[in-house]
């Protein structure tokens, strides 16, 4: 495999040319505690970014505020040029408690954006079984959620993401559940979907290993009040086997530099 080298980009950047979701002075406060100071990001189209950083930084608050799921104190997001104020049909939103519904089958779930978009039963349940298929999840579109195993359940939490085709998925620590060895499947599966769908993925994540292997771009946030403190660029060649890249020494070098940078905020 080629080089996988870390590439460090200024945090104080220009728009991007093709920028799909722009940040611009989000702060957020709950009660006395700050959790976001004054973040400007911007978030490349077709690609996967990933937010890093210690616990308590603003992560998941960050990736809700996006969504239009809180609102800010300060600050704007534009997603496709448009200023955020609530959720919208472009951003799709992947809980890490999956979030399905207990009564209704793996069908019904996944199809669950499009009915209550007003979509045709004949429509939605097609997009439905096409993204089932995509996640790996054929032949059990009949199951109820308790049936399903925790990865499972995500996959189907994705899947349910995918189908309503949003430009924008946005990820809350969605594999944090599930056993290593489903995780690494997960891993793969993800970097396969993006890929095949084009798709614009804002990840939330505590693994460095997981980002690194998985990004395009990873944001490091600063510790309480979260704050850009760099972004990196981890050109790695993905379409090699995965377990060479695992075993690679710039992509262990990569992991390194980035706990170095970040251990110094762990109790």
């Amino acid at each position: 495999m080629r080089n996988a080298t870390l590439r460090k980009v200024p945090t104080e950047q220009p728009a991007m040319m093709d920028s799909i979701v722009e940040v611009r002075g989000i702060s957020k406060s709950y009660g006395n505690v700050e959790a976001l100071r004054s973040i400007d990001l911007d978030f490349p189209r077709g690609k996967l970014t990933s937010l890093l950083g210690p616990s308590g930084c603003g992560k998941t608050t960050l990736l809700k505020i996006i969504a239009g799921l809180i609102e800010p104190d300060g600050g704007k997001v534009s997603v496709n040029g448009r200023e955020v104020s609530k959720p919208g049909p472009e951003r799709a939103f992947v809980f890490q408690d999956f979030a399905l519904l207990p009564w209704a089958t793996v069908l019904r779930n996944v199809a669950f954006g499009l009915e209550l978009r007003g979509r045709p039963v004949a429509e939605r349940e097609k997009v439905a079984r096409h993204y089932i298929a995509e996640v790996g999840l054929s032949g059990f579109e009949d199951k109820y959620p308790h049936e399903l195993s925790g990865g499972m359940r995500q996959r189907v939490g994705l899947a349910r993401a995918l189908s309503v085709d949003a430009d924008v998925l946005l990820l809350d620590e969605p594999f944090s559940a599930v056993d290593e060895q489903n995780r690494r499947k997960f891993q793969e599966d993800l970097i396969r979907l993006r890929t095949n769908q084009n798709k614009t993925f804002i990840f939330v994540t505590h693994s460095i290993e997981e980002a690194v292997y998985i990004s395009d771009r990873i944001v490091l946030l600063s510790p309480r009040p979260g704050r850009v403190s760099q972004i990196i660029e981890p050109e790695i060649d993905r379409s090699v086997d995965p377990d060479r890249i695992h075993r690679d020494k710039h992509y262990l070098d990569t992991v390194e530099e980035i706990w170095q940078g970040l251990k110094q905020y762990v109790d």
